[in-house]
C-alpha cells in the first residue's frame, strides 16, 4: 500500500466506501494519500473503480454483489482491525468530503477523542432540498436521543478500535448505519465529538433509495426514543 503520511500517525487509516466511483475517486485518493494511508471498499461496483482505485496508491476491498454502504464500512472496519489500526478516518469517493481536513480528525484523535469523531456541515450552504433533509434528521435524532447533534448523516468520521468492534455485529447494512454510529456511541458512553468540515455539493448522484432510507430511519428514531425514554 503506498501512502504519503504527512501525519505521521501509522495508528491510523483512511476508509473510502465506494460504489461505481470510478470516475471520481482518483483525486479523492490522491489527496487523502498526503495525510494517511488508504483502503477503498468497492461495494460491488459494474465499473473501473477498482482500477483506478489501485492504480491511484490505493489498497482495494472488493465485495460483491453490491450490499450497501453499512456493509462497506464494515468491511472496512474488519481490515482495520486485522491490521492491528486503532482509529479509521472515513470519507465519501464522490468529492463531498475534502481531505485536505483528514488532519483535523487525526488533531482530534492525537489530543484524546478516540471513539467518534464527525464532521459538522454548515446547513445552509447546502441545495434547499438536502438542507430540509439534513435539518429534520437532525433535529429528529437530538429528539430522540435527548442530546444535540449536529450533524447525523454526515460519512467524514473518525471511529475508534472499540466503536468499530462493536458496529461490526450491527445488522444494519444500508446508510442508516451510520446513524446507528452515533446511537451506539452515546448509548455505550463513549467519546463523541464534532469538528467543522467543509461543506461541497456538485451534483452527485445519490445512491439512496429514499423511501427505504425514510422508513428505516423512522424506525431506528422510535426505537431509539423507545430505548432511552426506558433506561431513564
Amino acid at each position: 500500500m503506498q501512502a504519503a503520511s504527512n501525519v505521521g500517525d501509522n495508528s491510523l487509516l483512511v476508509i473510502i466506501p465506494a460504489y461505481n466511483e470510478g470516475s471520481r475517486i482518483e483525486p479523492v485518493i490522491a489527496a487523502a494519500l498526503e495525510h494517511l494511508p488508504v483502503v477503498v471498499i468497492d461495494d460491488g461496483s459494474s465499473d473501473n473503480t477498482t482500477q483506478v482505485a489501485e492504480q491511484a496508491g490505493a489498497h482495494v476491498v472488493r465485495q460483491q454483489p453490491n450490499q450497501g454502504k453499512g456493509s462497506a464500512l464494515k468491511a472496512g472496519f474488519n481490515y482495520a482491525i486485522q491490521q492491528d489500526i486503532q482509529a479509521v478516518i472515513t470519507l465519501d469517493a464522490d468529492g463531498q468530503h475534502d481531505p485536505a481536513e483528514i488532519p483535523k480528525f487525526v488533531e482530534a484523535f492525537q489530543n484524546g477523542h478516540t471513539d467518534l469523531v464527525i464532521g459538522a456541515r454548515d446547513f445552509r450552504e447546502m441545495p434547499p432540498v438536502r438542507r430540509l433533509a439534513n435539518w429534520l434528521g437532525k433535529r429528529s435524532l437530538s429528539w430522540a436521543m435527548g442530546e444535540t447533534i449536529l450533524d447525523n448523516q454526515s460519512g467524514y468520521r473518525l471511529i475508534g478500535r472499540r466503536l468499530m468492534q462493536d458496529m461490526i455485529a450491527v445488522q444494519q447494512e444500508g446508510f442508516e448505519f451510520e446513524v446507528e454510529m452515533i446511537v451506539a456511541c452515546v448509548q455505550r458512553g463513549y467519546d463523541l465529538e464534532w469538528v467543522k468540515i467543509r461543506t461541497i455539493y456538485g451534483g452527485e448522484t445519490s445512491h439512496i433509495n429514499p423511501v427505504k432510507h425514510l422508513t428505516g430511519y423512522v424506525g431506528l428514531v422510535y426505537r431509539t426514543r423507545q430505548s432511552i425514554r426506558k433506561s431513564t
